[in-house]
């Protein structure tokens, strides 16, 4: 019973995690100044190669999503939780509800700065966000598990690991024909460090809240 509720509790704090960190990804994306690196590289294999007619970017997203999660499951299968699959199947409606619930506030009619200055903000509560995600330890999302997976096995800084799998990201993307954008270098530079920031902060409440 003590277990079940430990869970329950992790669970609890992933999707609270997961609702803040896609708040800030609906920010990030409604100041419509770039994507994400991780989309850039999903855009540019979605370009690159000749896929079948039925096959959108979404579809390209979810196979590259999977094709992580079956390498995790061969190098280190401990990584796999019931968490992975959430971020996996409630990221886009969380996006979805926010777009609706903003979208007539955020968008690319706001002044330049005005912009910025969403995107600056969408970046900092994605990484603390994402943050209580993997302190939860009840699962992190595939793209967010290239990062977290590298920075246990070398014992390497994140916020570093994360600059370079962002970079990583776009620039394979970029290569393949995905569109960079001056939020994906934001992206790319801001999140990881400020993740850094936040990570000792959201492992000492996560702690406290389910042990």
């Amino acid at each position: 019973m003590m277990h079940l509720r430990m869970w329950i509790k992790r669970v609890i704090l992933l999707l609270t995690g997961l609702t803040i960190a896609h708040l800030g990804v609906t920010l990030f994306l409604l100041a419509d100044l770039g994507s994400d690196p991780f989309n850039v590289l999903i855009q540019g294999l979605f370009r690159f190669f000749p896929w079948p007619g039925f096959m959108t970017h979404g579809y390209v997203h979810m196979g590259v999503s999977f094709g992580i999660i079956l390498v995790l499951l061969a190098v280190d299968r401990s990584y796999i939780r019931i968490g992975t699959l959430l971020c996996m199947i409630l990221g886009g409606p969380i996006i979805d509800g926010f777009t609706a619930l903003l979208g007539g506030i955020v968008n690319a009619n706001l002044p330049m700065l005005t912009r910025l200055a969403v995107l600056v903000a969408g970046c900092v509560i994605l990484a603390f966000g994402m943050t209580i995600v993997i302190c939860s330890k009840a699962g992190t999302g595939p793209n967010d598990l290239v990062a977290v997976v590298i920075s246990d096995k070398t014992r390497w800084k994140f916020g570093a690991v994360r600059i370079g799998v962002d970079v990583c990201f776009a620039l394979a993307g970029f290569l393949l024909g995905g569109t960079l954008g001056l939020g994906t270098i934001i992206c790319a530079f801001l999140v990881g460090p400020a993740a850094q920031i936040f990570m000792p902060l959201s492992e000492k409440l996560c702690t406290s809240i389910a042990g």
